[in-house]
């Protein structure tokens, strides 16, 4: 153990630390909130915009409640992970009737909100209400890994748990705010996954990743195991510059966005856009194909570009046209929106 630990590292990130990111302007629980459901699984420089555009757009938890999943999830389009904005989303609401519109701040109803991990739900105690709670997302976790030496892959239920047993036992009497902001810079600009820079880390003398040259080996890496593949074939059916899209269901991949509907990998896509009750006018062109990575498999995405007539009755629910040039404001997954940004370019 390393006794001197916490104020250590307060000191560094008082002196060489992050201060300038827009979510630090406040410790408002709505703002840090929001910075940190979408700073989940996401790099901070991208994150930014995206929380600059969302706050302009709902600038305290009582405007998010009020506005629909389509306008947040419109907003969140492009940031992946999209249960993250409907869990947002609903949490809003839940606040709002449960909690009388204001945060909780008694950690287990934090956690019990929509989306909230124990990490995120302490790292919000901490920054908005100043509570001494452990934190451990995935920079944490490399942090710690390395300067104990903890072995094994994160992931793993026992190695994780030894982590938040380490995680409690630094947490310091005072100055939780600045402790907790330190670990996530000391993991997001030095003791980064490939390239660590330990020749500016205050714990360079300690930390035994560092002395015992097993920065590479720490912390223990996922077991490898086969990434699935899948395909599906797109549909794009166009009429006077306007596509059909398809609302998708709440749950699964790109849950209530709206999409290309979609046919099997060798299915052909005339008789697919027939079923669908639209009538060709025109060929049929296949567009290029690609490959979009999710968490957990890859989708081989052919899309097909398809000139229909106008259908002679109103659309299902749950299909829209939208035209190519009102793309901006629209909830469409990245893959749908590339697709059409290069039919629109």
């Amino acid at each position: 153990m390393i006794p001197d630990f916490a104020p250590r590292l307060i000191a560094w990130q008082q002196r060489h630390g992050r201060h300038d990111l827009p979510w630090q302007a406040s410790r408002e629980p709505y703002a840090v909130w929001l910075s940190e459901i979408m700073l989940q699984q996401t790099q901070v420089d991208t994150v930014i915009p995206y929380y600059r555009r969302f706050l302009a757009r709902f600038p305290d938890l009582a405007a998010l409640a009020q506005g629909t999943e389509e306008e947040v999830l419109a907003l969140w389009s492009g940031l992946g992970y999209y249960s993250r904005a409907r869990n947002l989303h609903a949490a809003a609401r839940r606040i709002r009737d449960q909690h009388g519109g204001r945060f909780p701040q008694d950690m287990a109803a934090i956690q019990a909100l929509p989306g909230i991990g124990r990490s995120t739900a302490a790292a919000v105690a901490a920054f908005a209400f100043g509570q001494r709670q452990a934190i451990l997302d995935g920079n944490v976790k490399r942090v710690l890994a390395r300067v104990f030496a903890v072995e094994g892959w994160p992931g793993d239920k026992a190695v994780e748990n030894r982590l938040w047993s380490l995680a409690e036992s630094l947490v310091p009497e005072a100055g939780i705010q600045a402790y907790t902001q330190g670990l996530m810079d000391l993991g997001a600009t030095l003791c980064t996954r490939g390239r660590p820079r330990c020749e500016a880390c205050p714990f360079q003398d300690d930390c035994l990743a560092n002395r015992q040259g097993r920065q590479k080996e720490l912390p223990g890496a996922r077991p490898r195991k086969a990434v699935p593949e899948r395909a599906v074939a797109m549909l794009v059916l166009r009429r006077a510059g306007e596509v059909l899209l398809e609302k998708r269901p709440g749950s699964g991949i790109w849950g209530g966005l709206w999409s290309l509907p979609e046919c099997p990998e060798g299915a052909d896509p005339v008789q697919a856009a027939r079923a669908l009750g639209y009538q060709i006018q025109g060929e049929a062109g296949e567009l290029p194909g690609f490959t979009h990575t999710f968490t957990h498999f890859r989708l081989f995405i052919r899309p097909w570009s398809l000139p229909v007539l106008a259908p002679p009755v109103l659309e299902q629910p749950g299909r829209v046209w939208l035209a190519l040039d009102d793309l901006e404001g629209a909830a469409l997954p990245t893959p749908v929106r590339r697709i059409l940004e290069g039919l629109s370019g």
